[in-house]
């Protein structure tokens, strides 16, 4: 997927994709997968995380709102990310199968070592 592409996907009005959108603005890098696989497997692995990220306080953005929408979508997604330049945040993104859409976008913090 084109770089430009990307962002036009990621120019929507929530905080986790905006946050990944500056990013790319930034020089973050960026892959999106070919494969898709089922929204609900993600829903299911990333409500996992949200319980963890809760527990140890780890910062996130948007995760709560993409479990709750990859849990409402009823199409296999395919996955990309996104790494800021100073590796500070990983952005992962959940785009419908044909790569059209955003479905669902989150973001976490990276400890710092």
């Amino acid at each position: 997927m084109e770089r430009d592409s990307l962002m036009q996907l990621l120019a929507g009005d929530d905080e986790a994709s905006l946050a990944a959108l500056a990013a790319l603005h930034s020089g973050a890098t960026y892959v999106v997968w070919d494969e898709a696989s089922p929204s609900q497997s993600y829903a299911h692995v990333y409500a996992r995380r949200l319980r963890h990220t809760r527990r140890k306080g780890v910062e996130t953005v948007g995760l709560e709102q993409a479990v709750q929408r990859l849990g409402e979508h009823d199409r296999p997604v395919r996955l990309g990310q996104v790494a800021a330049a100073d590796k500070s945040w990983v952005f992962m993104l959940f785009l419908t199968e044909d790569g059209g859409s955003l479905v669902a976008c989150t973001g976490v913090r990276k400890a710092v070592e």
